[in-house]
């Protein structure tokens, strides 16, 4: 296991194959598919098949990806939060979700603070984006709550969504 860091109450760390079960639950929740998008996860294979070519692709290629986020005391995993490299944004970006039973608790803004301090220590990020549809009003609170500023309205190459871009200088 490697541990990003650690919070009060949660460790950040890589996510691994044996988080698959999580993820197959956390990917098929309802306002996952509604603000993320489906990623076709419906068993353990696929999980697998998402973490091979997302989260652990991304560490290898840039040192940095959504990480695990994991009850401190149980190391049972509840979310995701990280960075991400995305093709059309400046900077990488905030990305987390979590399960449903974990929300409205501090956890996300707890781990995203970590995330961000994380990036500036160990990357030496200056800044740092996000993006979130117009209608996810729960994750454009939790931005700017953490400082995000609003830049503009964008489509990511490849992506039909329209988006906002949110920048916070570290």
């Amino acid at each position: 296991m490697t541990e990003i860091t650690q919070t009060t109450r949660l460790t950040l760390r890589h996510v691994r194959l044996g988080d698959a079960a999580f993820i197959v639950t956390l990917v098929n929740d309802s306002d996952w598919l509604r603000f993320i998008g489906d990623k076709s996860v419906s068993s353990i294979e696929d999980a697998e098949r998402y973490l091979e070519t997302g989260p652990l692709a991304m560490y290898a290629q840039h040192g940095f990806g959504l990480f695990a986020v994991a009850l401190r005391d149980t190391d049972a995993p509840i979310g995701l939060c990280g960075l991400l490299q995305r093709d059309g944004l400046e900077h990488p970006d905030l990305g987390f979700a979590f399960l449903p039973e974990y929300r409205r608790h501090g956890f996300a803004t707890e781990a995203a603070k970590a995330t961000l301090i994380y990036a500036q220590l160990v990357h030496g990020l200056t800044h740092v984006d996000a993006i979130t549809l117009p209608e996810n009003k729960k994750s454009i609170a939790l931005l700017r709550r953490l400082k995000f500023a609003y830049q503009q309205d964008i489509q990511l190459p490849g992506d039909s969504d329209i988006v906002q871009r949110y920048t916070v200088e570290l």
